[in-house]
Order: C-alpha cells, then sequence, then structure tokens
C-alpha cells in the first residue's frame, strides 16, 4: 500500500473531522468573542465600525463647529478666529477637511484653503485651526465644517461601568436569580414524576397522554400568555390576593416548560434496563421507592441537560417577566432593567453589548458545569423506546 493511498484511507478522514470540528468551534466562539470585544470598545468607534476591526485605525466624518464670533481677533486688516476643534482632547488625526456635508474630505490638512468672499481656513492634523476674513465675523455661532478623521483603536471599561453602576442592576440581577432557580427546579421536580409514570406504570390513557405532551411542544408560547394572566388575575381576584408575584411567575414558566421536561426525561427513563425496575419490584419496593432511588440517580444526565436548557429560557426570559410579574422598579429582572438602558430607540450599542456580555456569564458557567452531562442525557433514549 503506497504512501498516498494510506493517507487516503487514514489521514485525510481524520484531517477533515478535526478541521470541521474546529470551524464548528470557531464559529460558536464567534458571536461571544465579538460581543465581549465591542463591549470594550469606544463608544464612537463602535458606532462606526465592526468589532473585528477593533485593532485597526478607524476612520470617520464628523462635524464641528469653530470658534464663535464673538471670539474673533484682528490683526491689521484681517479679523482671525483660532483654535483647536478637538476641545476635549481627543486622541483624532485629521486628515482632511471640508465646509459641505456632500464634501467633507475637499481639503487637504495643513494648507490653507480658499472657502470663498475672501475667507481662508487652514486646518491641521492634530485639530488647531485658523479662520480669516477681511471684514468682521458675525452671528452668535460659529462655523459649522465636516472633518475626516482617523482614530487609533481605543479601548475601555466605561461600558461596564455604566451598566453596573445603573440604578437598580443589582436589584434586579437578585431578582433573575429568584425567578429562574425555582422556575428550574420546579418543572424538573414534577416532569420527572410524570416521566416515570408515563414510561413504568401501565394506566388507561397513557398514550394519549404522550401524544398530547408532544403536541404541546409545539404549541407558540405567545397563544397562551393572555388567557393564562387572565386566568391568574381572576384567581388573585377570588382570594383577594396580587396576582402578579413570584409563586405566578414560576408556575408559568413551569407550564410553559412542563411539555420538553416531560418529553426528555420520558425518553431516558423509559430507555433504563428493564431488569433493574423489576428486580426491585421482586424485592418489595414501590413505584415510590424505585422512582427515588433508582430511576432519579440514573437520570440525572437527562435532569441536567434539561436544566440547562430550562435554566438559559429562564434567565435571558424579557416577554413572560414583563407579563406575570410587573415592570416596577422592585419587581424588573435583569433582562427588563438592561432594556430600560437602551432608552426607546435601542441605539446605545455599546450598552447593548455590555449588558449582553454582562447576562451571559451566569448561563455560561451554568453550561459549563453541566455541560458534560448534555450529550449524554439528549442522546439516551434515542435507539431504545418503551
Amino acid at each position: 500500500m503506497t504512501m498516498m493511498s494510506r493517507l487516503k484511507r487514514i489521514g485525510l478522514p481524520r484531517l477533515i473531522v478535526h478541521a470541521s470540528v474546529l470551524f464548528i468551534v470557531l464559529l460558536w466562539l464567534m458571536p461571544t468573542v465579538g460581543i465581549f470585544v465591542s463591549a470594550l470598545r469606544d463608544k464612537d468607534q463602535l458606532a462606526v465600525s465592526g468589532w473585528w476591526t477593533a485593532l485597526a485605525t478607524a476612520e470617520q466624518t464628523e462635524a464641528v463647529r469653530l470658534g464663535a464670533p464673538e471670539s474673533q481677533t484682528q490683526e491689521g486688516t484681517t479679523f482671525v478666529i483660532s483654535g483647536n476643534v478637538f476641545e476635549d482632547g481627543a486622541a483624532k488625526t485629521i486628515i482632511a477637511f471640508g465646509t459641505r456635508v456632500q464634501e467633507p474630505g475637499a481639503f487637504p490638512v495643513g494648507e490653507v484653503a480658499d472657502i470663498g468672499d475672501g475667507e481662508t481656513l487652514l486646518v491641521n492634523a492634530d485639530g488647531s485651526y485658523r479662520y480669516t476674513s477681511p471684514t468682521a465675523f458675525e452671528g452668535s455661532r460659529g462655523k459649522r465644517i465636516y472633518l475626516t478623521a482617523t482614530t487609533p483603536p481605543q479601548f475601555t471599561f466605561d461600558n461596564y461601568r455604566t451598566v453596573l453602576n445603573a440604578e437598580g442592576i443589582g436589584r434586579s440581577f437578585i431578582n433573575s436569580l429568584t425567578v429562574t432557580i425555582p422556575a428550574t427546579i420546579i418543572p424538573i421536580l414534577i416532569a420527572a414524576f410524570a416521566a416515570y409514570a408515563l414510561s413504568w406504570m401501565a394506566f388507561p390513557g397513557r398514550t394519549l397522554i404522550i401524544a398530547l405532551v408532544v403536541g404541546l411542544i409545539v404549541v407558540p408560547l405567545q397563544m397562551s400568555l393572555i388567557p393564562l394572566l387572565r386566568m391568574y388575575n381572576e384567581i388573585g381576584n377570588f382570594f383577594g390576593v396580587p396576582s402578579k408575584t413570584y409563586a405566578g411567575i414560576w408556575l408559568a414558566h413551569t407550564a410553559f416548560g412542563m411539555p420538553l421536561a416531560i418529553y426528555l426525561l420520558r425518553n431516558y427513563i423509559v430507555g433504563l434496563p428493564k431488569e433493574i425496575i423489576e428486580s426491585a419490584r421482586v424485592d418489595g419496593a414501590s413505584d415510590f421507592e424505585i422512582f427515588v432511588k433508582i430511576v432519579l440517580p440514573l437520570s440525572f444526565p437527562a435532569l441536567a441537560s434539561f436544566a440547562i436548557f430550562q435554566f438559559l429560557w429562564v434567565w435571558n426570559d424579557l416577554l413572560v417577566a414583563m407579563v406575570f410579574l410587573g415592570t416596577s422598579k422592585d419587581q424588573l429582572v435583569l433582562t427588563g432593567s438592561l432594556n430600560a438602558l437602551l432608552g426607546s430607540r435601542g441605539g446605545n450599542w455599546e450598552i447593548l453589548t455590555a449588558s449582553a456580555f454582562i447576562t451571559i456569564i451566569v448561563p455560561l458557567l451554568v453550561f459549563f458545569s453541566l455541560q458534560r452531562y448534555l450529550v449524554r442525557g439528549l442522546l439516551a433514549g434515542s435507539v431504545k423506546g418503551g
């Protein structure tokens, strides 16, 4: 067998597999890296260029005003206004300027430009300028000009400071944990009991219930929001208690997550060795004892895999939290508070990226702590069935 044929038989398939895995990993990491880099960039650069240009010099056009006519001085028969367009000491370098928005780079820097009516304008790369006229400047506002400037890469933690120091963020973080943890545990507990019953207990209508559970998975959440909210309000009015409470949103998330939880857990539990269940029953164990002492410990991969999904859904939820919990400052979850920081137009990209990275920290910790069980829990039961 020649070396080339051996490479094609052994090395090439392995190389393709490794390259495919590497490509998928990079593709998965790219959005996270993009959010992280964007959150560290200066807000002006972030508004005009993508995160992949973070290490390159950014070029942008901006409008500035020269000094007001009241600051003019007279040098012989010439009236002069001078100063610097970068009053804030910005680290920018001007490469061209213009007096019309259609031609922001009409004149090069460092050269005196004739802008008409005997007026001249000199703009240097560092932002200093000299504006002259044979007659006195009039009016109350300075002349508007347009600059084409380059800015070196700038990184800052100001975006994170803005988000973390915002009023109510700490409280919203606690609210999110208060909503998410019980809303993850409750459906798992209920679904585990239901999955065991649908897998190893014989009773009339079991097949119909399984079909109903599968059908409920495809029902859009938005269809049941209003009917469920009305039911909560009626129950609250009947008992004289407010309906928008933590208990209400726990039940809401439990109801929305229950079909998928039962489906995933049943697929796993039904694939457990039949001999173990039968041996326990021969030894006199009840269904509850079998469930607690045998099924639950063996089903931990499936429980962990669903816990990841449920935690991510609830933690990133905004719609259900606003409908079933409320929008007051004491009730807002983290996604609601961060959404309020964006304003009505949602154009603050620097806040958006910093907020996004802050919100994914906790889900990432949960995912990486349980990810070893994820594939095992999802694939278990895909071959066996009952």
